[in-house]
């Protein structure tokens, strides 16, 4: 089987290779992609600056023109990068071609962005001077991704970066390097300059902690864990650079007794569930009133019993397996912890068996929880989510504002006095109102509050806070 390599200096590299593992079949090995040691990131970070000065002065045509040309070819392979995805990560086949899609769209706006730089033109205070504002590439940037999303994610980071003219040292989940190598592979043969972009996959404890303690890169965007998170900014602050962290969430979707009872458990089911629950934004507390909570909970537990646990590559299947043994285990071990906590096992909570060997397990819903139970506190980040019965609005606002973390909120109600005051006092960085807490458009800015952000915004516009730096001159007349 062929090793797919890392990309240094324009120039593919690497022996040895790592299996690439199925969830879906832990007897197909996916591929191999290499793994890089801490010599090889030092390597990519010195081609990255390298390739600075001459790509952060490139022509806002050329960096277009690559942008677009990646779009196109993710768009025309969407089929083939969507089977890819979900044969690496377990994301039902529908699921992985949109995410592909969505990945294409992202590095169409940024092809755009690139011919819509701009800046300020603003007289000064002072008689016969001009001040000019322009914002800047900022340098080397660590991007650093998680497995969950591993087509959408490396785009929305390394597309901004380019745009704005920074160079890259690209670090994919090592559980899910295919799409992050394909996509790199698209990007350099669409005509960028070697040492633009450059790929390091491997594990976190070599590749990732040589990238933290390299003082070159001028800033480190990251999506993962809190304690990984932490890690990157206590290492960012000592070198002095830019971080920008996306890391956990325990995101709340508040059910009204003025609810639409459909519109309740279509959202609450996709929020918590699809994608086998394995989102940051996914909706894992329930947060219910006592008017429509018995209800909510039988309509839920009928809707699940409609979903089908299955091989993510076939069709009928709306939820795949966990992405590895490591994770199903965490799984099932918070299932046990909301058990012993006193919370009901309403639903599921069984690992199955299907035709090929692979992490299955049903969607688990807890009743009779409690905001106050570890299941509720931390995040899970699997198809396991918990009803909290709350008396009234006032008390389900300040049940889904009390956690940690600060991501996405979801509310399901017609009441137009509700819905408004819900937008304007959850503490989330993202509302949504009658819909599902995951999926935001590209176009938007993304991001929370509390432990679940730090740093600029990522997507659309906003994107450029963090990828480029503000520059101020001032010119005599």
């Amino acid at each position: 089987m062929t090793i797919h390599q890392n990309l240094i200096a324009g120039e593919w590299t690497g022996a040895t290779g790592a299996e690439n593992i199925n969830p879906s079949d832990t007897n197909e090995v996916v591929g191999l992609y290499a793994s890089a040691n801490a010599q090889d990131v030092a390597d990519a970070i010195a081609a990255a600056k390298a390739a600075f000065p001459a790509w952060s002065r490139s022509g806002i045509l050329e960096r277009h023109a690559i942008l677009r040309k990646t779009s196109d070819e993710i768009l025309a392979r969407k089929d083939e990068l969507g089977a890819l995805l979900a044969r690496e990560e377990g994301k039902t086949l529908p699921e992985a071609i949109g995410e592909t899609i969505r990945a294409a769209q992202i590095f169409d706006f940024f092809a755009g962005e690139a011919l819509r730089l701009a800046g300020e033109t603003l007289p000064s205070v002072r008689p016969n001077i001009g001040v000019e504002i322009t914002r800047e590439p900022l340098g080397v940037i660590g991007i650093i991704t998680p497995w969950n999303f591993p087509i959408a994610i490396p785009a929305w980071k390394i597309a901004p970066a380019l745009c704005y003219g920074n160079t890259i040292v690209f670090k994919p989940a090592d559980l899910v390097p295919g799409c992050s190598w394909a996509i790199v592979d698209i990007l350099n043969r669409a005509g960028l300059p070697k040492g633009v972009l450059n790929l390091v996959m491997g594990k976190g404890s070599v590749v990732g902690q040589a990238m933290l303690d390299s003082p070159v890169l001028a800033g480190i965007t990251f999506t993962g864990s809190v304690g990984t998170g932490k890690r990157v900014a206590l290492s960012s602050v000592e070198h002095g650079r830019k971080y920008q962290l996306e890391m956990g969430g325990k995101n709340p979707m508040v059910v009204l007794e003025d609810a639409d009872l459909t519109v309740a458990v279509e959202a609450a089911a996709n929020s918590a569930f699809f994608s086998t629950g394995q989102r940051c934004t996914a909706s894992s507390r329930l947060i219910v009133t006592e008017g429509i909570h018995d209800k909510f909970v039988a309509a839920l537990t009928e809707k699940l019993k409609t979903l089908n646990v299955d091989n993510a590559m076939k069709s009928g299947t709306h939820i795949g397996p966990v992405v590895d043994a490591k994770q199903l285990k965490t799984d099932t071990d918070y299932i046990e912890i909301g058990r012993q906590e006193g919370a009901k096992l309403a639903f599921g909570g069984e690992v199955v068996s299907r035709d090929t060997p692979g992490f299955y397990l049903q969607p688990t819903l807890f009743t009779e929880a409690t905001n106050e139970m570890r299941i509720s506190r931390e995040e899970i980040f699997g198809p396991v989510a918990s009803v909290i019965r709350v008396k009234d609005y006032e008390e389900a606002l300040a049940v889904a504002n009390d956690t940690p973390f600060g991501l996405s909120s979801g509310i399901a109600t017609t009441s137009l006095k509700h819905a408004t005051h819900f937008k304007r006092n959850a503490e989330a960085g993202m509302v949504m109102v009658n819909l599902p807490t995951a999926g935001v458009d590209f176009h938007v800015p993304f991001g929370g509050r509390k432990g679940s952000s730090f740093g600029p915004r990522e997507q659309g516009k906003y994107a450029a806070e963090f990828f480029t730096t503000v520059k101020t001159a001032y010119t005599l007349a």
